[in-house]
């Protein structure tokens, strides 16, 4: 389903999806937002990211999942909250036919971003 070419922007990539994918994938990306506000956006590894003291997530939508990806440290600290959905090392796949989990997404974001401070903390301290 993915185009493979080089996309400068979120709304680039969010763009080249059918309506139905495009609405969820904005929905997600609101939802990341709000909860990091602080956070600044890109793509990276032809991903729309969130960064904010390193990359805070990446999110992607393929065929039948969008792959939401907080890093290992992410999956681990919400392992118990994961379990209905396939999980590797540092990704999540949510199955595009069910609602997305907003609150789950929105938690591990918050997870995130205080990891990720607390890393840029230490490093100025050093």
């Amino acid at each position: 389903m993915v185009n493979k070419m080089n996309f400068l922007t979120i709304d680039e990539y969010i763009n080249q999806f059918p309506p139905e994918i495009q609405e969820k994938l904005k929905a997600l990306r609101a939802i990341i937002g709000e909860t990091a506000p602080e956070a600044t956006e890109k793509i990276s590894y032809q991903m729309p990211t969130f960064y904010l003291n390193g990359n805070l997530v990446h999110f992607a939508a393929y065929k039948i999942h969008i792959g939401f990806y907080p890093t290992p440290s992410g999956i681990m600290a919400f392992q118990s909250q994961l379990t209905g959905y396939k999980t590797s090392k540092g990704a999540v796949q949510f199955p595009i036919k069910e609602k997305l989990p907003f609150d789950l997404i929105s938690a591990i974001v918050k997870f995130r971003v205080e990891e990720n401070k607390h890393k840029a903390e230490k490093k100025r301290k050093k």
